[in-house]
C-alpha cells in the first residue's frame, strides 16, 4: 500500500518522477514540458520495494503541490459526468482538469491511494484509462453482442403528447445584470431564451430548462475552451438555445418556456464540492424570482417575455439536463426547504410553485432526490456520458422517504445518446464544436455506434425527447392522467416519438409497497439471495464483476459498500425451482387491482417467464399469472440491466379467496431454460395519478470547517451538519477513516427531542511537524427526510513549524562501483515524511556520468528507463527529478546513486544536482548544488 499523508508518499529514501506536463514539472513548475504517458515509480511501506504506476500515471510536486497525475492520450471532453481516480474498489478522490483536455490532478491530501497496480480512471461509470477516453465498458470485457431481435412495437397510447398544439409562437432572448454566487468568484450571467405562445388566454404554465455541464467558450479555430469569463477573441457557447425544438412544441400547447445560461457556472464548478448542484439551483430560482417579479409589474419585464402570453408561477415545470438535471432537482428541494445561509445563492422570497420535473440524462452525485415533487427521468440507452444512467436514482432513491404519492417515472430511450437532446451539442446543428458522446474505438457497438438499427438520428432523438418531455407536463402540469400510461410502465407509445423505443416504469403514484427488498426480507430457493446492490464486486454484489455492461439501479456512490440498498438475485439451470420472498410481516394487497412487478434480465435475452404466485399466512396460494420479460439491447458499454414493469391482476388471488389483509410470500417460479432474474421491487397498483402535498420532512445539510491541530491531548471537534424543518425521520451517517480509508454508517433518527446529527472525529495534538488531515462525512435520506449538501468534513490544520533541511556528503568522491551518497537530515523529527527534491544538471565542467555508468536495475526502478542507448543523466528524462523522504520520526536518510565499474579507460566524470527546498508554505525554492565525481577504478 502507498499511504500517502498531505500530499506526500511514505516510504523509499529516492524517488524519481517521469516527465512533467504543461503547468506543473516534479518540484517546479515547466510549462515547456510535454505531457507524459509513461509510467513512472511510487513509494511502498517503508523499506520495501517501490511499485511502478501504470502507464499514464505519476506523482508531481511536494508538499502542498503534491498531486496524483493521470494523463489521456487522446482529450476528455467537458462533460457532465465527475472523472474520478479509484485504486481497487476505493474511492481516491475528483481531480481537477488541465486545459489541455489531457491531464487530470488529485491533491493528494490525507489520501491511501493504495496498491498502484489497481489504479483507474472512471467516468459516469465507465473506465478512462485503459485506451483513452475512448474505449472501453465500466465493466466486464469489451466488445459487443448482437441485441435481441426488436419486439413488436407496443400499443399506441390514446393522447398522443407529441402532437404540435394550436398556439402562434413567439420566440426571444433577455439579458440580465450577472449575479454573484457562494463559492464561484466570477459572477453568474443571468441570460435566457422565451418562447411562448401568443395571444392565449389567461396566464399560462412555465416551463424553465436549464442545460448541463458542457464547454463554455470556443475559439477562431473552433476549439472548444473551459473557464469563465471567455478569453478575449473567443465566443460563448450558447447552449441555452439547444432546446429551441422542445420549447417551440410545448408553447404550441400553451406554455411560456424559458431556457437559461449556465456558462459561468459550468466555467467555475470544478472545484465546488457538489459539483455546482447548490450554485444551479440558486441560478433558476434567480430567474424564477424575476419571472415572478415580472408577473406582477408587467411593464418592467423584457420585450422577449412581454411578447408571450403571461405565465402563472404556481405552474412550474422544471427541465434538466445531465448536470441541469440535478440542478433543477435541488431548485425543487430549495423551494420547500430554504438551504442554509452561507450556501444560499437567492434570498429572497417563494413566489411559485414547482409542479414537477424533467431530468434528462442526468447527474445525481449527491443520491438525494426530492421524493415529494413528481419527476420524469430521461435515460438514454447510449449514454457516454453519464453512462452509468445514476438518474435512475432519482426513483430508487425516494422509495420509502415520504408519503410516496408523487409519481416518479423512469423513460428509457433505446439508441439516445447524451449530447443529441441539446441541438448546440449536436454536430450539424451547432454553433460551436459539438460531437456524439458515446465513444468509439477501432470496435463498433452493435447497439450504439451510428448506422446500426437500434442506435436513433439525432433528429430522431430530438423528437422522441420533445414528445415526452411534453408528456411530463401534461401530466405533472395540466393534471391530463391520459398521457400517465406513457410514463409509468403501462407498455403504451406515442406515435409522435417516431421509430425511437422508449419504455418505461415508475416508483410512487398510485402505488403502495408490497415487496421491497431489504435487510429484512427472507429469500430462499436454490440460486437465489438477498444481494447488495452496491458491494464492490463481493461475492454478495446483485452484478458480479465478470457480467458484461452495468445496471442503472447499481450506480455507486461515494463509497464502494453501501448498507440498505439491496435486490433479489434469481440465477437457475433449469425450470422449476420456486424463489420465495418474505417480508419481516405480512403485507396487504387489498382493494389493489395489480401486482407491479420491476424486473430485470441481461441484456439481449427474450422470453424470460416467471410464475407468479401468492401465499397469505394461512398457506393459501394463487398464481396470478406469468411474468414474461425481455431484455434491453445492451453491450459492454451499456447499462442495460434495467427493470421492466410487470403487471398481473388480483383477480386471481381474489377468487382464491386470500387473505389479501394477510400476504407473507411472494413466490416466482421460473420456466423454460437456464437463466437469471433480479427482483427490483413489488408493488400494489392502481391506475391513475393521486394529488400530490409535500410533506414537512426534515433537511440535512453538511458543511466543512477548519480546526488547529494543537500541541498536546486529543480534542473531540464536530463535522458541522444542519438540520432545518419540522419533521422527523432518519437519516444514515457514513465516516471515512482517513488513515485506514474504512468506511462506518449508522442510522441517525431525527425526532422533537433530537434534532441534532453529532459526527465526532478526535484529533491528536503534538508539538510535531505534519501536513494535516481531512476527516469527510455523508448522508442519505432513509425515511422522513431530504438531504441538501449531502457531503462535507472537517480540515486539521498543522500548526508547527516545518523542521530545517540541510544536505551534506557521505560519499561524493568514489572509484567506479561504489555509490555516491549524500546524506538529508532534519533539524528535528517530524510526524509525517519530509521530503526534498533533487534536479539532476548537466556538470558546469567536464563529462557528465552517463546511464552505462548506473546500475541499470536502479535506472529501471527509478527512471523507468533501460541504461541503453548512452546518454547524459539529466538526459535520461524530460525532467531528471529525484526525491528524498525522511519517515516521520526519523531525523535523516540518504540519497545513493549506485554507479558500476567497467572495463572503459574514462576520464573523472560528474554527477551534478540542485536541491529544492521547501519552507511552511511549501512554495518550492532553488537550494545549493553539489556535484559527486567518479573516476576509474585502479
Amino acid at each position: 500500500m502507498i499511504r500517502v499523508s498531505r500530499m506526500v508518499t511514505a516510504g523509499l529514501a529516492v524517488l524519481a518522477l517521469a516527465a512533467g506536463s504543461p503547468g506543473v514539472a516534479q518540484a517546479l513548475p515547466s510549462a515547456d514540458s510535454p505531457p507524459s504517458t509513461r509510467g513512472s515509480t511510487a513509494d511502498g511501506p517503508s523499506g520495501s520495494a517501490a511499485e511502478r504506476l501504470p502507464d499514464g500515471w505519476r506523482i508531481s510536486g511536494s508538499g502542498e503541490d503534491r498531486q496524483l497525475v493521470w494523463v489521456s492520450p487522446v482529450p476528455v471532453p467537458m462533460g457532465d459526468a465527475r472523472v474520478e481516480f479509484h485504486s481497487g474498489s476505493g474511492l481516491l478522490g475528483r481531480p481537477l482538469a488541465d486545459d489541455d483536455r489531457h491531464t487530470f490532478r488529485l491533491p493528494l491530501d490525507g489520501v491511501d491511494i493504495g496498491p498502484v497496480r489497481e489504479l483507474k480512471v472512471l467516468a459516469g461509470g465507465r473506465r478512462l484509462d485503459e485506451a483513452g477516453a475512448g474505449a472501453a465498458a465500466a465493466k466486464g470485457p469489451r466488445g459487443s453482442a448482437p441485441p435481441a431481435e426488436r419486439p413488436a412495437p407496443s400499443k399506441a397510447n390514446g393522447v398522443d403528447p407529441g402532437v404540435p398544439g394550436s398556439f402562434r409562437t413567439v420566440s426571444g432572448e433577455y439579458e440580465l445584470d450577472p449575479v454573484k454566487l457562494p463559492g464561484f468568484p466570477e459572477p453568474v450571467e443571468m441570460r435566457a431564451t422565451v418562447t411562448g405562445p401568443v395571444g392565449a388566454s389567461g396566464r399560462r404554465p412555465l416551463a424553465l430548462f436549464l442545460h448541463g455541464r458542457h464547454f463554455t467558450c470556443y475559439d477562431a479555430k473552433g476549439e472548444p475552451l473551459g473557464g469563465w469569463p471567455c478569453p478575449a477573441n473567443s465566443k460563448e457557447v450558447p447552449s441555452h438555445r439547444g432546446y429551441l425544438h422542445d420549447q417551440k412544441l410545448l408553447a404550441s400547447q400553451g406554455y411560456v418556456t424559458v431556457s437559461v445560461s449556465a456558462n459561468g457556472i459550468n466555467g467555475q464548478d470544478y472545484n465546488a464540492e457538489d459539483g455546482g448542484a447548490q450554485a444551479r439551483s440558486s441560478l433558476v430560482r434567480q430567474h424564477l424570482a424575476r419571472w415572478a417579479q415580472w408577473s406582477a409589474d408587467p411593464a418592467k419585464a423584457p420585450a422577449a417575455v412581454r411578447a408571450a402570453s403571461p405565465a402563472d408561477l404556481s405552474r412550474v415545470l422544471l427541465v434538466g439536463h445531465s448536470r441541469g438535471g440535478e440542478g433543477v432537482n435541488r431548485a425543487a428541494l430549495d423551494t420547500l426547504s430554504r438551504p442554509p445561509a452561507d450556501q444560499e445563492g437567492y434570498q429572497g422570497p417563494v413566489r411559485w410553485r414547482i409542479r414537477g420535473t424533467v431530468l434528462i440524462g442526468p447527474t445525481i452525485f449527491g443520491q438525494n432526490p426530492v421524493p415529494d415533487v413528481p419527476s420524469m427521468t430521461i435515460l438514454p440507452g447510449c449514454d457516454g456520458d453519464v453512462s452509468d444512467l445514476q438518474g435512475q436514482i432519482y426513483l430508487d432513491g425516494t422509495r420509502g422517504v415520504s408519503s410516496g404519492t408523487a409519481l416518479h417515472s423512469a423513460v428509457y430511450m433505446v439508441g439516445a445518446n447524451h449530447n443529441f437532446f441539446n441541438t448546440e451539442w449536436t454536430p450539424g446543428q451547432a454553433e460551436a464544436p459539438a460531437e456524439d458522446d458515446f465513444w468509439t474505438d477501432d470496435t463498433p457497438d452493435a447497439v450504439c455506434s451510428p448506422g446500426t438499427k437500434t442506435r436513433l438520428t439525432a433528429k430522431q432523438q430530438q423528437k422522441a425527447g420533445s414528445t415526452y418531455i411534453a408528456a411530463a407536463a401534461r401530466l405533472f402540469v395540466a393534471g391530463d392522467d391520459r398521457v400517465r400510461p406513457l410514463l409509468d410502465g403501462s407498455d403504451r407509445r406515442a406515435p409522435s416519438a417516431g421509430p425511437a423505443r422508449v419504455l418505461s416504469h415508475a416508483v410512487g403514484g398510485n402505488r403502495r409497497p408490497a415487496f421491497v427488498p431489504d435487510s429484512s426480507v427472507t429469500v430462499t430457493g436454490a440460486g437465489a439471495r438477498l444481494c447488495a446492490q452496491v458491494d464492490a464486486d463481493s461475492a454478495d454484489a446483485c452484478l458480479p464483476s465478470d457480467v458484461r455492461g452495468a445496471s442503472p439501479h447499481f450506480a455507486v456512490w461515494e463509497t464502494a459498500s453501501e448498507p440498505g440498498r439491496h435486490s433479489v438475485r434469481m440465477k437457475w439451470s433449469k425450470p422449476g425451482s420456486p424463489v420465495r420472498v418474505r417480508p419481516a410481516r405480512p403485507v396487504s394487497l387489498r382493494g389493489d387491482s395489480s401486482l407491479a412487478l420491476r424486473l430485470i434480465v441481461p441484456p439481449n435475452t427474450s422470453g424470460t417467464q416467471l410464475d407468479v404466485t401468492l401465499i397469505d399466512a394461512s398457506g393459501r396460494r394463487a398464481k396470478l399469472g406469468q411474468a414474461k420479460v425481455d431484455g434491453l439491447p445492451g453491450t459492454g458499454r451499456t447499462a442495460s440491466h434495467w427493470a421492466r414493469e410487470v403487471r398481473l391482476p388480483m383477480s386471481a388471488a381474489t377468487r382464491a379467496k386470500l387473505d389479501l389483509r394477510r400476504i407473507t410470500t411472494l413466490e416466482l417460479t421460473p420456466r423454460g431454460r437456464a437463466g437469471q432474474a433480479w427482483l427490483m421491487d413489488a408493488w400494489n397498483w392502481r391506475p391513475g395519478t393521486p394529488v400530490t402535498h409535500p410533506a414537512p420532512l426534515a433537511r440535512v445539510d453538511v458543511g466543512r470547517t477548519e480546526v488547529a491541530e494543537g500541541d498536546s491531548g486529543v480534542r473531540t471537534h464536530r463535522i458541522p451538519v444542519r438540520v432545518s424543518g419540522k419533521g422527523d425521520g432518519q437519516v444514515r451517517l457514513f465516516l471515512p477513516d482517513p488513515n485506514s480509508g474504512k468506511i462506518a454508517s449508522r442510522l441517525v433518527t431525527l425526532s422533537p427531542g433530537n434534532r441534532e446529527i453529532v459526527a465526532q472525529v478526535k484529533v491528536k495534538g503534538d508539538k510535531l511537524y505534519s501536513y494535516g488531515t481531512q476527516h469527510t462525512a455523508f448522508v442519505k435520506a432513509v425515511q422522513g427526510t431530504a438531504v441538501g449538501s449531502h457531503l462535507g468534513g472537517l480540515i486539521v490544520k498543522e500548526d508547527d513549524p516545518m523542521p530545517k533541511v540541510t544536505v551534506t556528503p557521505v560519499a561524493d568522491k568514489v572509484v567506479e562501483g561504489k555509490p555516491l551518497t549524500w546524506r538529508v537530515s532534519l533539524s528535528e523529527a517530524a510526524g509525517t515524511e519530509i521530503v526534498t527534491g533533487f534536479d539532476i544538471l548537466p556538470p558546469a565542467g567536464g563529462p557528465e556520468l552517463s546511464s552505462l555508468d548506473i546500475d541499470p536495475a536502479w535506472l529501471e526502478e527509478v527512471f523507468g528507463v533501460a541504461a541503453s542507448p548512452e546518454r547524459p543523466l539529466s538526459s535520461l528524462v524530460d525532467t531528471a527529478y529525484l526525491h528524498a523522504v525522511v519517515p516521520a520520526g526519523k531525523l535523516s536518510t540518504e540519497v545513493v546513486v549506485p554507479t558500476v565499474k567497467d572495463a572503459v579507460a574514462e576520464p573523472e566524470e560528474r554527477l551534478r544536482m540542485r536541491t529544492v527546498l521547501y519552507d511552511e508554505s511549501w512554495e518550492p525554492r532553488e537550494g545549493p548544488e553539489f556535484t559527486g565525481t567518479v573516476r576509474n577504478a585502479p
